[in-house]
């Protein structure tokens, strides 16, 4: 067993300039070496020694999933300071209470979170760190030597119900009594790893959960894997992300798995009869027959690691029969993760695996999971400090059975079992897995009711469609269970989906409330019951109301094309509905919405009722294309040449504009989104022109998408012979500009496509009024470009053309006309403001500069 976990440190020395981290925010990607990682670990260390943070003092860490996060916690464990991990999403006020618990003597956050707390405790941005920390000069004596296995090493609080939060205290050596097994185990497979190197592994878990810390701080350094953290779990961004970057492990919760389960099947039609016709096949069979799934997530990716929660066994038989290799194991905080761990090419279907060296599982009488070892935490933190607990056996809460083999099947949580007023038990999952089973049937919870008999329990779902199939999915589930197991009373969640904790566990005290307050006859007003109304109340911020399928999404409820947007990712992440740029710019009306996402009226009409689609939803349209050709090295070499002998020459000569930039400009290091005034067919060789040689050579155009695609496509050019040419030259412009497409409305694509361009190191020029001006004054700016600035988190250059409106106005002759001027801004960062004030901000320094 290795001494401490600052061992890991030594590790990122090594590994040198091997990629870690990938992160993918909004539309960009940040990558950090092994040996960078390590750097800005050894520069948080020496922060926490100059500002005397001691052994055993607490430093919260409060953030998304980044490079950042995890040099700070390692900064944290080369002093041997102890870390208290916040999960991002989690309460701000549960997160002012472990504050004020652990009384830390530095708070490192994400900015946006820092500004929610009101705390005198000193603070560093997260994002800041590499800008902020001051240089090491002597790296090597900042390791506390007093580091042991014993030594503390975090606390994680894992409730935020009562008024004071417990915390459990893990010691290094309770993490390393399971990264020390599987460490060992991994030495016999390291030499065929070299074939596929590097591993990478998608990691979709907050790190400060225990499962999420093992797949993202203590496995990937011991094989030098790159850990690509998403935090948007968009069912078509997850598989795009994992074919695009050649993944080979995803790291999930149920929860995923089960939005991506949905996302394929609404891809494959068919996709289930393929798989019960492949069923007993021999994998290389199935692999071969499913190579079209297998290609849309690249062949380079075969596995799942899941865990955090239960999961259901038809989620595992699916994932399973399509021939990935699906890795579950056991464990919980107290544990510091694992206690069983199926093995990678050994794997127990249906089980949790077996338990891993070192410790001892027992089943207790009432089949409670009991656990001791090493990797059991003897601490707990309450009341200001810390208490050892000193417990042999740890009473998990959990029920499972252990077959002859010794792998572990779980049966459920023995606080959870539902006890009749017959005197029987109920156990939720059994119930929930044949209702999940249902068409229909998204998810479910089994909870508790009092009633005047005793309790009962009562099934509350997640479902799309009418009451009608609401009852035969309950009514079918019922043929697969005991009679004292069957479902009488159940209700329908009103929301898109239910409470859920960071890990995606659904929070089933706040059903049982809800339920509650139900029986109690505080039903909600049909408006504020329709889960559709709620998501689209919440994004034009206003409230809910009565939703009619005739109403239009645009003039009736607002949804402009930044809404759309952001509606569409709402329906990926939470419904696992995927709807495509094209297919959204076709949905009219409330209607049209709701028969693409499978969801029913508020009142629940019937499938025969429904209105259908109007006749534009089934007039398919080609996608736009995003071309990357033009990055290549031949492409950029014309387009210099173009640019420096042809095009400046005769902007120049012909146009001969003032060039202004603003005192104290300096190129940039970073790519920028270069926004500009719309006036003319030529505004982008003229804002070329102005632009220093550096900036001008490296930069790409977003055009209007309608336009290029008639261009692509020789239409609506006015005569048969412009229709002739329209190829040509949608193939010269889209060479010499470097341009690509943004339509008017389902923009996500070509937001992807400029965060690309920027990953690439392009400058992205948008000209955000949408379209040319005719009055010659500056129009409202399109409200998406504040989502592409928020999400791109680059700099913002503004680049005003003075002149050249009035000229249009007035007819006259703008040839050397001496009155056109380009004046180039200061480049400006917008920080923590949302889309809509970002494109006001953006509007009025434009307004500035003309």
């Amino acid at each position: 067993m290795r001494p401490h976990l600052a061992t890991l440190v030594d590790d990122f020395r090594r590994h040198g300039e091997q990629r870690a981290v990938v992160l993918h925010r909004g539309t960009r990607q940040y990558a950090c070496s092994y040996g960078e990682l390590a750097r800005l670990a050894e520069r948080f260390a020496s922060t926490l020694l100059e500002r005397n943070v001691a052994v055993g003092e607490c430093v919260v860490l409060w953030g998304r999933n980044s490079a950042e996060w995890i040099a700070a916690f390692f900064g944290c464990v080369l002093r041997g300071v102890l870390v208290v991990p916040l999960d991002a999403a989690g309460d701000v006020d549960f997160a002012r209470r472990v504050i004020d618990e652990t009384r830390p003597r530095l708070i490192a956050a994400d900015r946006s979170l820092l500004l929610q707390l009101e705390s005198a405790v000193p603070r560093l941005a997260l994002e800041d760190l590499a800008e902020t920390l001051p240089l090491v000069s002597s790296p090597a004596n900042l390791q506390e030597p007093s580091l042991s296995l014993d030594t503390p090493l975090q606390i994680l609080f894992t409730s935020g119900t009562t008024s004071e939060p417990k915390g459990i205290v893990h010691t290094h050596r309770n993490v390393l009594a399971s990264l020390d097994p599987i460490e060992c185990e991994m030495q016999k497979y390291l030499p065929y790893e070299r074939i596929f190197h590097p591993l990478r592994f998608l990691h979709t878990l907050p790190l400060s959960h225990v499962f999420g810390q093992f797949m993202g701080l203590w496995v990937p350094p011991l094989m030098a894997a790159e850990v690509h953290f998403e935090n948007r779990l968009q069912p078509r961004r997850l598989v795009q992300t994992i074919r695009t970057e050649r993944i080979s492990v995803l790291a999930a919760v149920p929860r995923v798995l089960d939005l991506l389960q949905t996302h394929l099947e609404a891809q494959f039609p068919g996709l289930g009869q393929r798989l019960e016709a492949l069923h007993g096949k021999r994998v290389w069979t199935r692999w071969w027959r499913l190579r079209d799934v297998h290609r849309a997530f690249g062949f380079k990716f075969w596995a799942l690691v899941c865990g955090g929660a239960a999961l259901p066994a038809g989620l595992e038989s699916f994932w399973s029969e399509l021939g990935f290799a699906l890795i579950q194991g056991y464990g919980m905080t107290e544990t510091a993760a694992l206690i069983t761990l199926n093995h990678p090419f050994h794997i127990g279907r249906g089980t949790l695996g077996k338990p891993l060296p070192g410790r001892e599982l027992r089943i207790g009488p009432d089949g409670e999971i009991l656990v001791r070892g090493e990797m059991v935490s003897q601490a707990r933190w309450q009341d200001g400090r810390m208490q050892v607990a000193g417990d042999d056996w740890l009473a998990t809460g959990d029920l499972a059975e252990q077959d002859a083999e010794g792998q572990l099947r779980f049966r459920g949580r023995k606080s959870e079992i539902i006890v009749t007023a017959a005197g029987l038990n109920i156990h939720p999952e059994d119930v929930e897995a044949a209702l999940n089973r249902q068409p229909g049937v998204t998810a479910s919870a089994v909870v508790p009711m009092e009633s005047a008999a005793g309790s009962e329990a009562v099934a509350v779902l997640l479902f799309r469609g009418s009451l009608e199939q609401a009852q035969k999915a309950v009514d079918e589930a019922n043929l697969e269970l005991a009679d004292y197991q069957r479902v009488r009373r159940w209700k329908l969640w009103p929301q898109l989906d239910f409470p859920r904790s960071g890990i995606g566990k659904i929070q089933r005290r706040k059903v049982t409330a809800w339920l509650a307050t139900q029986a109690a006859g505080g039903a909600a007003a049909p408006a504020e019951s329709d889960p559709l109304s709620i998501m689209i109340a919440r994004i034009t911020r206003s409230q809910p109301r009565k939703l009619e399928d005739e109403m239009r999404l645009d003039r009736d409820l607002n949804l402009d094309s930044l809404a759309r947007v952001q509606l569409q990712t709402e329906l990926d992440e939470r419904l696992g509905v995927s709807i495509t740029d094209e297919e959204l710019s076709r949905l009219l009306t409330v209607g049209d919405l709701r028969n693409r996402i499978g969801l029913d009226r508020a009142e629940r009409i019937t499938p025969a009722e429904a209105p259908q689609p109007t006749p534009q939803l089934s007039q398919p349209e080609p996608e736009m294309v995003y071309p990357k050709w033009t990055w290549s090295a031949p492409a950029q070499l014309l387009r210099v040449f173009f640019q420096e002998a042809i095009m400046r020459p005769l902007v120049g000569l012909l146009a001969a504009p003032r060039v202004m930039r603003l005192p104290g400009f300096i190129p940039p290091e970073k790519p920028l989104l270069i926004v500009a005034n719309h006036v003319t067919a030529f505004d982008a060789p003229l804002v070329l022109f102005a632009l220093p040689a550096p900036m001008r050579r490296r930069v790409a155009i977003a055009m209007r998408g309608e336009m290029l695609e008639d261009f692509r496509h020789g239409r609506r050019q006015g005569s048969p012979l412009r229709n002739l040419l329209a190829p040509a030259s949608y193939w010269l412009i889209t060479l010499l500009f470097n341009v690509f497409p943004l339509p008017n409305n389902g923009f996500r694509r070509s937001f992807a496509h400029a965060g690309e361009a920027m990953d690439h190191n392009y400058h992205v020029l948008i000209f955000p009024e949408g379209r040319r001006t005719r009055d010659g004054k500056l129009q409202p700016f399109r409200s998406g470009i504040g989502l592409l600035a928020s999400e791109s988190a680059a700099s913002v250059l503004p680049v005003a053309i003075r002149g050249l409106g009035e000229l249009k106005v007035s007819g006259e002759n703008w040839v050397r006309s001496g009155k056109l001027e380009i004046v180039v801004g200061q480049a400006v960062s917008y920080k923590a403001q949302a889309p809509e004030q970002l494109a006001e901000a953006l509007h009025k320094s434009m307004a500035e500069l003309l």
